[in-house]
């Protein structure tokens, strides 16, 4: 007789929204995501206020998604929860809170890598990719490609030397005035702009490394000697060739490794992931090398459990599990965890 799944229940708190799924096996039952709006005045996350926050939501977080995946605490197999990297003190809210439910349950820990997961998020679904296949990782706080040859063998190939290109996208879309989170702002306004009438210039950098610093300081003194009539009149040409410049490095570090490592697929991750002219970009890129193309659902493409939970249920099946005393990890490399 065929054993049922496990059951895990998969907390992320890396940054400044509180997740929870319920997982069984691979396949998530909820995946309940509560973001911070306290954040959106300021223009960015404020780390003091994203901890206190977690600390108020993450009990009705992890109700809702046991509630709403018809589970009871006591039908869990196994808790998972993000070790790294991410925000110490948001860190801390979650492993504690995990660290807490498992020992009264007395269920196992599994800890997770938060960059590893973004990747295996493209695990979920029945449509996902064959080992190896190239990964990219695009949000607020990284920007990575790696070649990913198991579910535990991730070799990095570049990354950011600075910022990652989700922070560009927002403090552009600060500049402007569009608020926070500004990279879906940006994406919906490009859409009726011309890519090509402002050319804002990108770093070029060696291999498959990247840096954003340099042209936010051209968009930055760009936009101040314009009015605020002209920019308001020019603003979809103006986000659409930001953009441009934005995602013009990453695909031609994915052209490039395509061609090198002749991968299966080229899978995205992360909240940049969502970006539409990305997904464009890159999905003709693969049909002119053909190869696949492959990007997680939406709702897994921000900061959630259920690629957290995804990843545990990798690790739950090899019986790999973590003390009590575990401690998280604000710096945490690929392959660490």
């Amino acid at each position: 007789m065929k054993q049922p799944e496990p059951l895990i229940l998969a907390i992320e708190s890396s940054c400044d929204d509180t997740s929870a799924a319920v997982m069984q096996g691979p396949l998530p039952l909820s995946n309940i995501v509560s973001s911070q709006a306290v954040h959106e005045s300021f223009g960015g996350v404020i780390p003091e206020m994203a901890s206190r926050e977690h600390m108020k939501n993450i009990r009705l977080v992890c109700s809702r998604a046991m509630e709403a995946a018809s589970c009871s605490p006591d039908q869990l197999d196994a808790i998972a929860f993000t070790l790294g990297p991410g925000l110490p003190g948001s860190l801390i809210v979650g492993a504690s809170f995990a660290k807490g439910m498992a020992t009264a349950l007395g269920i196992p820990l599994i800890t997770v890598n938060h960059l590893e997961a973004h990747i295996l998020s493209l695990m979920i679904g029945d449509d996902k990719p064959d080992f190896p296949f190239l990964g990219l990782i695009v949000s607020g706080g990284h920007t990575q490609i790696l070649l990913v040859k198991a579910w535990n063998n991730m070799e990095i190939l570049g990354g950011t030397r600075d910022d990652a290109v989700g922070e560009a996208f927002d403090k552009c879309a600060k500049i402007l005035g569009l608020g926070y989170p500004g990279g879906r702002i940006i994406d919906q306004t490009a859409k009726n702009g011309n890519p090509h009438r402002f050319p804002f210039p990108v770093a070029k950098m060696p291999d498959y490394q990247f840096s954003y610093s340099g042209v936010k300081t051209s968009f930055l003194y760009f936009t101040a000697e314009k009015d605020a009539n002209w920019l308001r009149e020019n603003l979809p040409d103006l986000c659409a060739s930001i953009q441009d410049a934005l995602l013009e490095p990453i695909v031609n570090a994915c052209k490039k490794a395509l061609e090198e490592f002749q991968p299966n697929s080229l899978g995205i991750t992360g909240g940049v992931a969502a970006n539409s002219a990305l997904r464009a970009k890159l999905k003709a890129l693969c049909l002119e090398k053909g190869c696949g193309f492959f990007y997680p659902a939406i709702e897994y493409c921000t900061d959630n459990a259920a690629m957290i939970g995804r990843a545990a249920f990798f690790k739950f099946q090899e019986g790999i599990f973590a003390e009590p005393s575990v401690q998280t990890r604000s710096r945490l490399a690929i392959g660490n965890s």
